[in-house]
């Protein structure tokens, strides 16, 4: 078996989950005695795509283009599906990030082949990979067997642990695919990023504030335990709709789904579009003054009570022990 993998990269820097990608294929090609070729797409991507090679890839493939330094959901797709069909490979992985849910069902559809999105693991039985997966809004797992002859399979961030690499090397080849201006129908023309401000998606440790927190202002408090953890700031979809947060730090089924290794939800409700986006994550501590609210119900550790209180002790206790 050949298991091609998507590896995303952002202002030439391979993102975090392509390490966990191709980790996770490594791992099910080893089981399947097979293969792992990672694909890496955008301009001037040569000089950093044959860092896959310490996490599993044993060649690596780039596509070069300087309309591709912005994603285009049609031309990534396209290159994504084309370097699959010329490979003979058997499976496509790839991150089930803000790009990977947009982008892997039109590679699916390209290679008439069955998804299965937002693994949150992977095992094989036989011949097969059978994929976990989220059902009912994060209420059930599934397993699921893709019986199509090409199968894609996009990986949920932050839960295939990627290691350290080690000192394995990979090819770095070229690959020629044929782009017209048709192939980008549908393109990004610009990017707004805050700066300084971590990605929910991919951080390791996230403070969430929710509506109970009566003001944005008051995200003030959010804001300083964060930084204090090292962690980013996430936000509930009520506090998103009033305006107080950005929408690239909501949680949950409209927004992103996070799995941290902390998980701290502060005056945060728990409804179940929100329970959807972050109950995979490791440890769930939840901050709220309503005993019954249902963020309680998948929280590891609660708190009943005044976040205004409870929140900045709790960032002091924390200043004491980091020695900050």
């Amino acid at each position: 078996m050949k298991i091609l993998v998507f590896a995303e990269q952002r202002d030439h820097k391979l993102k975090k989950t392509a390490y966990e990608v191709v980790q996770a294929a490594r791992t099910v090609a080893d089981q399947l005695k097979g293969e792992v070729v990672a694909l890496v797409i955008g301009d001037a991507v040569q000089s950093f795509a044959g860092e896959l090679g310490a996490f599993g890839a044993k060649r690596v493939l780039t596509v070069e283009d300087p309309r591709l330094l912005q994603y285009s959901t049609t031309a990534y797709a396209k290159i994504v599906a084309d370097i699959a069909l010329k490979e003979n490979a058997s499976a496509v992985f790839l991150s089930a990030t803000a790009m990977g849910k947009d982008c892997a069902p039109r590679i699916a559809v390209r290679l008439d082949a069955g998804l299965a999105s937002d693994c949150t693991s992977l095992k094989v039985e036989g011949e097969e990979i059978i994929a976990t997966r989220p059902v009912y809004a994060g209420k059930a797992l599934t397993d699921v067997k893709v019986v199509s002859s090409v199968k894609v399979f996009s990986l949920r961030p932050n839960v295939f642990t990627a290691g350290t690499g080690n000192d394995s090397a990979a090819s770095v080849e070229e690959a020629n695919v044929q782009l017209s201006e048709e192939d980008f129908g549908c393109r990004v023309v610009e990017v707004a990023q805050s700066k300084g401000r971590l990605d929910v998606a991919e951080a390791d440790i996230i403070v969430t504030g929710g509506r109970g927190l009566k003001a944005p202002e008051n995200f003030n408090i959010i804001e300083e335990l964060a930084g204090v953890l090292g962690g980013a700031v996430g936000a509930s979809r009520a506090v998103v709709d009033a305006g107080w947060r950005p929408h690239d730090e909501q949680v949950g089924q409209t927004g992103k789904t996070v799995s941290p290794s902390l998980y701290i939800a502060i005056a945060v409700s728990g409804a179940i579009q929100h329970l959807a986006g972050m109950s995979s994550s490791k440890y769930i501590v939840a901050i709220n003054k309503d005993k019954d609210a249902p963020i309680f119900q998948v929280a590891d550790y609660g708190i009943v009570g005044d976040a205004f209180e409870i929140v900045p002790a709790l960032t002091s206790e924390v200043k004491k022990l980091l020695g900050k």
